[in-house]
């Protein structure tokens, strides 16, 4: 199974970009999104950004991994 994860875009360097996925900083391709910001919020999957995604669906997303972090075992 393949899993896309939510992320916040923190610096842009050339085709890379340093992300926060649930408070770790990560370095991600970001050539697959056209206008990425700081401060946008995208879609991380084997190390590529594959889609921008909105506020709301991020914080929704974000809870949902944060909870399955937590109910872990």
């Amino acid at each position: 199974m393949c899993v896309a994860i939510p992320a916040k875009v923190i610096k842009i360097t050339g085709a890379h970009a340093e992300v926060d996925i649930i408070g770790n900083r990560k370095k991600i391709n970001i050539l697959l999104i056209d206008e990425l910001s700081i401060g946008d919020k995208v879609m991380v999957h084997a190390g590529f950004a594959i889609s921008k995604i909105d506020d709301e669906y991020f914080d929704f997303l974000r809870n949902i991994f944060e909870e399955m972090m937590v109910d872990s075992p």
